[in-house]
């Protein structure tokens, strides 16, 4: 017997007969003889539906309250699906985050787990129910309502898979498993069998939806064997696991583009010990992710620092320097949200050379012109104009021998069947 958590999106409980559908998953596993806990997110739509709610009230809601509001449509999915699990003949039993306590930190709408208790899921399991937990969702020290951010659920998962040393995690959504990139923009993408961790989440961090950046997190430190599978077919999916000596033998694992990203160039900063901070220190007392940083070289004194932020705290971000500059004595500040950034991902790139000089290559070929360039170990990213996301994509995609199939098949360490009996990745 083996302990399994499945997660599922929301295009998987987007109406009552996928709903139906993933009660008959989980009977499956369960009758196959393992103990079950599922993790739903809300309808497919739902979320956004609850948001526009609050934005037709206010266009600054409080975020306490706003969490409160968008953390109902879960609630909504595990009592449905709890249904459709008796309803077939099951024993199911729902929970919200409050009633497992999982415990967040205050940031509201950006949560962060801080700890789970898993009692009242053990003692449902102990009585042969499939426990029907909800994604995206916990409270703060204080009680009150936090949610994880978009894709939050995929944490939900990975965090419960973790606290309760499941055998593996298995998430479910509308595609079936990670792509070398975005399909709908590059149609020789293919699927992997298999990805590290490492890239996992450096592709997550980069633009690709498939998982949340937590969830990875999660997975790693916990080293929790985590699938990604679709709820309409019976695919394997991709397993992302820890490296072997393979999976260096792949230069670039796959290529991600992000839209959702702005620019905001300050003008003038002194050039003096405590400007970077200021400028810094305030987008972090407002919770702002900074992405890439860039400073130029000094000239009579004074230096541009450019740096990106997610278009979602754009404007908040905005005002911030605004006012962060002129305590610093910079000049101006200037914004771009036309841009987009490109990566590669590869843990092969860890011990080959040229690799940057290929992606910048590739690009000017296609006239595309860089405008920041950020670099890590396993990967490489480019800030270009958006209206050229697609073609470098592709590009490079191309360049880096994705679009033809792998030469030897890959075969995950670890079978499905493996994962399931507790051969940990």
């Amino acid at each position: 017997m083996a302990l399994i958590v499945q997660k599922y999106g929301g295009t998987s409980v987007g109406d009552t007969e996928r709903m139906k559908n993933v009660a008959r998953r989980c009977l499956a596993a369960q009758k196959a003889g393992h103990d079950v806990v599922v993790v739903v997110s809300a309808m497919s739509g739902e979320t956004n539906r609850l948001l526009k709610l609050v934005a037709q009230i206010t266009d600054r809601p409080n975020e306490r309250e706003q969490d409160v509001i968008v953390a109902t449509g879960e609630q909504v999915s595990i009592g449905l699906v709890a249904l459709a699990i008796q309803a077939q003949g099951g024993e199911a039993v729902s929970f919200l985050g409050h009633q497992v306590r999982i415990v967040t930190d205050s940031t509201f709408s950006k949560a962060r787990i801080k700890s789970i208790d898993a009692q009242p899921i053990r003692a449902a399991l102990a009585k042969k129910q499939i426990v029907v937990v909800a994604g995206f969702q916990g409270v703060d020290e204080t009680g009150s309502v936090t949610t994880l951010g978009r894709g939050g659920s995929d944490t939900t998962g990975v965090a419960l898979a973790a606290a309760l040393n499941a055998d593996a995690c298995e998430i479910y959504t509308d595609v079936d498993g990670v792509y070398t990139t975005d399909p709908n923009i590059c149609p020789a993408a293919r699927k992997l069998d298999r990805i590290t961790y490492e890239e996992m989440l450096e592709l997550a961090s980069l633009g690709a939806k498939v998982l949340q950046i937590r969830s990875v997190e999660f997975a790693m430190k916990y080293k929790v064997p985590l699938w990604v599978k679709s709820s309409f077919t019976e695919d394997p999916g991709t397993l992302v696991c820890e490296e072997d000596a393979s999976m260096e033998d792949v230069l670039v694992r796959g290529v991600a583009y992000d839209r959702n990203e702005a620019k905001i160039t300050v003008v003038g900063v002194p050039d003096q010990p405590g400007a970077a901070a200021k400028l810094f220190g305030a987008l972090d007392a407002k919770h702002i992710v900074v992405d890439l940083i860039v400073q130029n070289l000094s000239r009579d004194g004074r230096t541009d620092v450019t740096f990106t932020v997610a278009k979602s705290d754009f404007a908040k971000a905005h005002e911030v320097v605004k006012l962060a500059a002129q305590e610093v004595g910079a000049t101006g500040v200037e914004v771009d949200d036309t841009i987009a950034k490109v990566s590669i991902v590869g843990v092969g790139m860890r011990n080959h050379s040229g690799v940057a000089a290929r992606m910048f290559q590739t690009l000017s070929q296609e006239g595309i012109n860089i405008q920041l360039i950020s670099t890590s170990e396993i990967k490489t990213s480019c800030v270009i104009h958006t209206k050229y996301t697609e073609l470098a994509v592709r590009a490079l995609h191309t360049a880096f021998g994705l679009d033809a199939p792998p030469a030897v098949t890959e075969t995950p360490t670890v079978s499905e069947n493996d994962a399931l009996h507790g051969q940990k990745a």
